[in-house]
């Protein structure tokens, strides 16, 4: 059993390092930094990786950055995009970021 899900279209940039950072709801900012999670994808929920909890931050829908953006690999725009359609009306969200686990 996975511990979180990405969308499968999420699967390359975090294998790439590319996506280091994750926006989730309250009813994922129960992480602790240390933790390491099994990956699977949203869709069929198949094991891809293992990641390493750095921290857990919680950050308002308007603040945040280019930099949030960077660690998404995509634009603001994209992002908030993204919240939006993941997160409809949502504004307290936790910023996950993570390394990926070379180990597991």
């Amino acid at each position: 059993m996975n511990d979180i899900t990405f969308f499968q279209r999420f699967e390359g940039d975090i294998l790439a390092g590319r996506k280091t950072i994750t926006l989730r709801d309250a009813s994922e900012s129960h992480f602790t930094p240390g933790q390491k999670l099994r990956v699977g994808r949203y869709e069929d929920d198949v094991y891809f990786c293992t990641i390493e909890v750095v921290s857990v931050t919680p950050v308002m829908l308007d603040q945040l950055t280019d930099e949030h953006a960077r660690q998404e690999n995509m634009t603001l725009p994209e992002l908030k995009a993204v919240i939006a359609e993941i997160y409809p009306g949502l504004n307290q969200l936790y910023a996950i970021v993570f390394t990926l686990d070379s180990k597991a």
